[in-house]
């Protein structure tokens, strides 16, 4: 029979303070999120404030590195021993529960650069757009309606989705009178004669002969097009030029080749026209130079804006008579010193992070993907005596800037393929000996995925045939068959 009783037991446990939650959750951010984030921490924090271009001499003079103010300065703050910051921030851990989502700006004062080439916050999607059209035009009210149920079921990328009589059923639902499959299909066309053109068809062809259609009839080659639409879409798409020309009735090479040239000028996803996603930016991280003594990481000093403890705001938290006042500015002055503190803990890890990856990675540097040396997490980890999962964050959304261009930092790491002599070699270095290899073959005898995995057998990598066809279909080369056909490409259509 168990009886209720009490055990005393010593353990020992982590706990995940707030500041430590903190520091971790900077380190995961994005150059973009981080600004938010500081931007986000100087509104909210009165003892933050944001350092001019003009004081930032003499403020580094006054601050040390962990964004507090050197002894001697007029800060008379003092710190009970649960305030001690330590010198080492350790961000290093394994928790992931412990992340929110990263903030979204505060909108309402429209700061952006009238310059830039970009829609408003929210956009204008492509159903928005139509709608504008719709409601412009001289349609009846049932007719409207019909197009606004239509409009709503068009994909981003301009086509409709579901078949007519279907359509026709929902749409009836709301309607006193059913809906006609007609009335339906006379409203699409309607619809596809709307800006952008060809949008609201229902396949590809259809989509192309839309656009074709609103050429001016003595465009060249239009009518050979159409024919090549209309009966050989299957061998256009397996560019079976020989059957293309039989099924068509297009019997001249030159026509041929116009009227390939012609249908890829038209859009196949008209819809992607009109888009409501904002632009994005990538800003990288680390500079990498080469010098005299090698290769050198530096940090981007524009990528956060750079901040300090308002000294005045500072010394004025043993000045303040009331207790509650003085409490809040101490706590205020903590948050402030701590977030500096995680700014700093995270410029540092990421700092080492990418010379770790830069020092593994010189051979690309200097020769390109070819010499891309395999590398995964757990090797940077070991060498820097941190978690996989701290690399994990540190190189996600962080950029790289280097002479051979922008690389996202997990760009670098990759699998790797063993080679004869006991070696090893990245799946990025293997991709880019493919691409060489069929970027020099001959045109009219391509290299089969067989004749590639041979050819760097002899090479000394051992990679099967089907990897071969994995790399190469991931980088959108076509087959050795398609790349035959696309060589005895009529002339003037390439």
């Amino acid at each position: 029979m168990l009886k209720p009783g009490l055990n005393l037991q010593l353990g020992q446990t982590l706990t995940m303070t707030p500041q430590l939650q903190q520091a971790i959750r900077l380190l995961q951010l994005s150059t973009l999120e981080l600004q938010v984030e500081i931007q986000q921490a100087l509104e909210s924090n009165p003892m933050l404030e944001q350092v001019e271009d003009e004081d930032a001499e003499a403020d580094t003079e006054r601050l040390n590195q962990d964004g507090e103010l050197v002894e001697g300065d007029r800060m008379e703050a003092t710190t009970t021993s649960d305030d001690v910051i330590p010198e080492e921030l350790t961000t290093d851990s394994r928790w992931d529960d412990i992340y929110e989502p990263a903030p979204t700006p505060n909108k309402g004062v429209d700061d952006r650069d009238p310059l830039e080439n970009t829609s408003d916050d929210d956009g204008e999607g492509l159903q928005d757009h139509l709608l504008w059209q719709l409601h412009l035009s001289h349609l009846t009210p049932r007719d409207q309606r019909i197009g606004a149920a239509l409009i709503d079921a068009i994909s981003p990328d301009g086509y409709l989705e579901g078949d007519l009589e279907t359509l026709a059923e929902t749409i009836s639902r709301g309607e006193d009178e059913t809906v006609g499959v007609d009335e339906v299909e006379a409203v699409l066309h309607w619809i596809q004669q709307c800006d952008p053109l060809g949008v609201g068809a229902r396949n590809l062809r259809e989509c192309l002969e839309i656009q074709l259609r609103e050429l001016a009839p003595d465009a060249p080659a239009r009518e050979a097009a159409r024919a090549i639409l209309e009966h050989g879409m299957d061998s256009l798409g397996k560019r079976d030029y020989k059957a293309l020309q039989r099924q068509s009735g297009v019997r001249d090479p030159d026509e041929l080749a116009r009227a390939l040239d012609l249908i890829r000028t038209l859009n196949p996803r008209p819809g992607a026209q009109i888009s409501s996603a904002t632009s994005e930016y990538v800003v990288p991280d680390v500079y990498v130079r080469h010098s005299a003594e090698g290769w050198r990481v530096e940090l981007n000093p524009e990528i956060a804006p750079r901040i300090r403890i308002n000294d005045l705001y500072a010394g004025m938290v043993r000045q303040v008579s009331d207790a509650r006042d003085s409490a809040f500015m101490r706590d205020q002055l903590q948050e402030a010193r701590w977030f500096l503190k995680s700014l700093h803990s995270r410029n540092d890890t990421l700092l080492r992070v990418a010379e770790a990856i830069v020092h593994r990675q010189q051979g690309f540097l200097e020769h390109g993907d070819v010499a891309m040396q395999p590398l995964i997490l757990r090797d940077i980890a070991e060498t820097l005596e941190m978690h996989e999962s701290t690399i994990s964050r540190v190189t996600t959304q962080k950029y790289m800037h280097t002479p051979r261009g922008v690389f996202e930092f997990k760009y670098f790491f990759s699998s790797h393929v063993g080679t004869n002599d006991g070696g090893e070699c990245s799946a990025t270095a293997i991709r880019a000996m493919i691409r060489e290899l069929i970027g020099d073959e001959p045109p009219n005898k391509p290299l089969s995925d067989a004749r590639l995995a041979q050819v760097l057998s002899d090479r000394g990598i051992n990679v099967a045939r089907r990897t071969v066809a994995k790399y190469r279909e991931a980088m959108h080369i076509p087959s050795s068959s398609e790349r035959r056909q696309m060589a005895s490409m009529p002339t003037g259509s390439k």
